[in-house]
């Protein structure tokens, strides 16, 4: 497998080269040049097979023989190392819980696996330091770093914006070792991101330094979350099925629209994102128009111009008729999510993130104007919610109680630093090398 990069001025890069580079040379996004269609048998017979073999059999046609097979299932099996349910929520309405894993969010799968990859490819790539360069708008940058902590030679700097995550999510990202940089950006996720494309683009930083992205962008990031849309079949009745999936970068619906485009069989998918709402609004109205970012409760959708929303378009080959058949768009401001929040809770005893609340509206409103008891809906819960303490105990009128891994962290010194400009993130990473 090749991949191309969506700027079309790049040459094709192997998966190795593609996770290395994070971004091809003309800054583009990778795609895989090759559609891949899985054995009308395998979508069959997933109800029957290991989770394990099932990852396997979406993943390695994406890798190809760069990654041994005894290897390639030791990474998968490292990477869903930890429980993934499925719970009924209501009638034909569940949530896909992907907080089980170490930093309590769905970006825990991504990162595992690419950070395994990564340090099996590190030594035979490049002579130079590589440095994991990532934006976060919440919980990437715990992830990525918990995701690299067993890595070795392997710096990670992560980007965050200031007043702008909760604070455990601070927590997670500036209590690790000396190989994490945390760096408080005074600015929204928006700047943090162009600020981690401009040293991409800077060609001193690229001649002291192997960058590469952890963020969804990097296709080892991206891919992976394809596993738990078959997880999640495998483990449901064979009705016609809908995912609602909160969205910021929009990486964790387009590894879902991938695997659709794979064979898996999936009725529909909703984009349901906050008050920053470029996507729903481009479906509805047909015009890309991203407007200044907003800060809200639910922090990581605060993204006005999501990244991976070009892997999006190629898959429709930008026919937005395609796109409207295939997704549907809905956004809800804060107080419409404490609602949700609080309703989960009093009637279903349920206890959720503003995240997965907004999954959960997506999904109740294009349940209820379609009316069809042929469906099931999955809505993806993506954080725990003890990530937003403070908004869900206000929501609910209720105290919630610390998980250990959280505990363990609440006490630890954080260590980070503060920049206001491109020109200080440049000194910091040709400083650390």
């Amino acid at each position: 497998m090749k991949y191309i990069s969506l700027n079309h001025n790049s040459s094709p890069a192997s998966f190795k080269k593609a996770v290395i580079n994070g971004l091809a040379p003309d800054k583009g996004l990778y795609f895989p040049e090759k559609n891949i269609k899985l054995p009308v048998s395998f979508i069959e017979s997933l109800k029957s097979l290991d989770d394990i073999e099932i990852c396997y059999e979406v993943i390695t046609s994406y890798i190809g023989d760069e990654i041994p097979k005894n290897k390639l299932l030791e990474i998968i099996k490292d990477t869903i190392s930890f429980k993934i349910p499925l719970k009924k929520i209501e009638q034909s309405i569940y949530s896909l819980e992907l907080f089980h894993g170490p930093t309590l969010a769905f970006k825990d799968i991504g990162a595992k696996f690419m950070a395994s990859c990564l340090n099996y490819f590190k030594d035979s790539y490049t002579s130079k330091k590589i440095t994991v360069l990532v934006a976060t708008s919440g919980d990437t940058g715990g992830a990525v770093a918990k995701g690299f902590s067993n890595t070795k030679d392997i710096d990670v700097c992560i980007l965050y914006p200031k007043g702008k995550i909760s604070e455990v999510q601070k927590k997670q990202i500036t209590t690790n070792g000396s190989y994490v940089n945390a760096i408080e950006v005074e600015g929204d996720f928006d700047l943090c991101q162009s600020m981690v494309k401009k040293a991409f683009n800077d060609e001193e930083i690229n001649r002291n330094i192997a960058l590469t992205s952890a963020n969804s962008i990097n296709v080892a990031r991206w891919l992976p979350q394809m596993f738990y849309y078959f997880l999640a079949y495998k483990k449901i009745n064979n009705k016609r099925n809908v995912f609602s999936v909160p969205s910021g970068n929009f990486g964790n619906i387009c590894a879902g629209i991938l695997a659709k485009s794979m064979g898996l069989p999936i009725d529909h998918f909703i984009a349901a994102t906050n008050i920053n709402d470029t996507i729903p609004r481009y479906i509805k109205e047909g015009i890309f128009e991203p407007n200044n970012t907003y800060p809200t409760i639910s922090n990581a959708m605060d993204v006005s111009n999501p990244s991976n929303f070009v892997r999006i378009q190629k898959i429709y080959n930008n026919d937005l008729q395609k796109i409207r058949k295939n997704i549907s768009g809905f956004s809800y401001d804060d107080k419409t999510t404490k609602q949700a929040i609080k309703k989960l809770f009093t009637s279903e005893n349920y206890l959720t993130d503003p995240h997965s609340a907004i999954g959960y509206l997506g999904l109740k409103e294009y349940m209820e104007s379609k009316n069809d008891e042929s469906l099931n809906g999955i809505f993806l819960s993506t954080a725990h919610s003890i990530k937003f303490k403070d908004v869900v105990e206000d929501s609910i009128s209720s105290k919630i109680k610390y998980p250990a891994s959280i505990k363990n962290i609440l006490n630890k010194e954080s260590n980070n630093q503060s920049i206001g400009s491109y020109s200080e993130l440049k000194e910091i990473l040709l400083n650390r090398n």
